[in-house]
């Protein structure tokens, strides 16, 4: 094999991938921000003066860390496409930690400085469990299929990112619609903007242009005014993480509490970046899953040590930002962004003169491509299985939404009853029970429905198994983590891997005599199947 002598760090196409991942970025950092001034009440100089600084130093520490790790895959295959994969502040651990962990806490205790604290030991144990399950997340992905992977990942990109970004850009389509054209000539239509200048770049410009120019008219598209950008000034200031163990260790006292989402959010990490490896893996580009989960665990553990109670996740995207040029550059040159800004106090400005609804579009691009991806890397016989994977995150979006709407009305579902939600057409118990733990549930059925095509119906019988033990314990389809969650569940994943495994032989035996019937020629399914790995 060609050993690449000199590996270029930065590409034209760098500069794409930078607007569009680093706006990625920029948008959670915004809105993480917003959480904790207006949700958690969090003092300014607690959010600006200690949690961004340490946000920004996590997030450099695991752009620059990546974009070595492509610098050596680089190096030693000798291709010139290897692209950096994306990580960041994970955005479903945001939401968690934030109205499951710190809320709470801080609400009982009338101090949102414990919430802070409470959230730290939170993303303390779930580093460890990162760092532990990487040692034995190659062999988990090693005997999952492909569709299994990739459709559980296409159900997290299809909705929990591409959904809310559409509803945005349709709330204001004057401006989210506009810049959605935008990325699709650039990136889908290969239209090239002014000089060269990224896609990404010039749909925000537009979002921003459009937005200002529709509030000196009166319209006020986008919400922006002076007093915002005048206000943000306040926050300026040079700032440099300090170091918050005493925090973390005082958050110890909320231990009960807090282990109840981290380890099995901890796995859903686990399953998530072992995902996204498989993303980038089906993109060209091999990364060792230990690696990259002990990476998590360690640049999560630096941050929470110095103030930062978000965990640091490889991001779901890296074919969209490889699609679109980005190599090395754009990752290493993405953290020693937010490393200025958040050090110098320059996110509350931004927030202030960009419109989200102008950056939201980049985020239903990179959506779009992770649910295509699921398709297109897996054999067709295999689409049935992938969106099966899909379902589980289709049913947690939705009971999201029916909490959310009936917490906004000040009652909830358990208030107005189930009965009559059914009486109404909502199935909220089976919600409830399809979406508890998601992504572990989606990758459990879909490599069993993968394994049922394939007609390996042993393991598939032991995919069912795995899925009995995972419900038995919590981890899926259940709202807690103990002995004996959701029974009726546990046991029909147990029935379904005795039929299984019962009908194993006899299944086995009907592909030898249709391949002895047809001299040779398998039936569809099986030809279908032909070149899997």
């Amino acid at each position: 094999m060609t050993t690449v002598t000199k590996v270029k760090l930065w590409t034209p196409g760098d500069w794409n991938a930078f607007f569009g991942f680093g706006t990625n970025i920029l948008v959670n950092l915004l809105v993480l921000t917003g959480l904790l001034r207006f949700v958690l009440k969090m003092p300014d100089e607690i959010v600006f003066g200690r949690i961004l600084p340490a946000t920004g130093l996590m997030l450099f520490l695991s752009t620059m860390y990546y974009a070595r790790l492509a610098y050596k895959l680089a190096q030693k295959s000798g291709r010139d496409d290897v692209c950096a994969l994306p990580s960041g502040i994970s955005v479903p651990h945001m939401f968690v930690v934030v109205f499951v962990i710190m809320l709470p806490i801080s609400l009982s205790t009338g101090d949102p400085v414990k919430g802070w604290e409470a959230g730290l030991t939170w993303v303390f144990i779930q580093s460890f469990v990162l760092m532990l399950g990487g040692f034995i997340a190659p062999y988990i992905r090693k005997v999952t299929p492909r569709a299994a992977l990739l459709g559980t990942l296409a159900g997290v990109s299809v909705a929990f990112i591409s959904l809310r970004p559409a509803l945005e850009m349709y709330m204001t389509p004057v401006l989210g619609v506009v810049c959605f054209a935008v990325i699709l000539a650039g990136w889908f239509g290969g239209v090239r903007y002014f000089k060269g200048m990224p896609a990404g770049l010039v749909a925000i410009a537009a979002g921003t242009v459009i937005a200002w120019a529709s509030t000196a008219m009166g319209l006020n598209y986008g919400g922006m005014s002076l007093s915002n950008v005048a206000a943000s000034f306040a926050n300026f200031g040079f700032s440099v993480p300090l170091p918050a163990v005493d925090h973390v260790f005082s958050g110890f006292e909320f231990l009960g509490v807090i282990l109840v989402t981290a380890i099995p959010f901890g796995i859903y990490d686990l399953v998530e970046a072992m995902d996204n490896v498989e993303s980038a893996a089906a993109g060209g580009d091999s990364y060792p899953t230990t690696r990259v989960l002990t990476a998590d665990g360690v640049v999560s553990l630096i941050g929470c040590l110095m103030g930062n109670p978000f965990i640091n996740a490889v991001y779901i995207g890296h074919p969209g930002w490889k699609s679109m040029g980005g190599r090395i550059g754009y990752s290493a040159a993405t953290g020693s962004a937010v490393l200025v800004l958040s050090w110098l106090g320059i996110i509350a400005l931004m927030a202030s003169l960009i419109p989200v609804v102008a950056i939201s579009p980049i985020l239903l691009y990179i959506g779009m491509l992770i649910g295509a991806q699921a398709f297109q890397e897996t054999p067709k016989t295999h689409a049935p299985a992938v969106i099966l994977a899909l379902m589980p995150h289709l049913a947690a979006w939705g009971k999201l939404q029916i909490d959310n709407a009936l917490g906004a009305a000040g009652t909830s579902a358990a208030a107005v009853g189930l009965d009559k939600l059914g009486q109404a057409g909502v199935l909220y118990h089976g919600l409830e029970v399809l979406g508890g733990g998601a992504i572990l549930g989606g990758l459990i059925l879909g490599a069993m429905a993968s394994f049922i095509i394939e007609r390996e119906l042993f393991k598939a019988a032991v995919f069912a198994l795995v899925g009995a033990v995972c419900t038995f314990i919590g981890l899926i389809h259940g709202e807690a983590i103990g002995f004996a969650q959701s029974l009726p569940v546990a046991f029909s994943y147990l029935a379904v891997s005795g039929i299984l495994l019962l009908s194993a032989k006899s299944a086995k035996a009907a592909v030898t005599a249709e391949a002895d019937a047809g001299e040779g020629e398998c039936s569809p399914i099986i030809a279908g199947s032909q070149g899997i790995s």
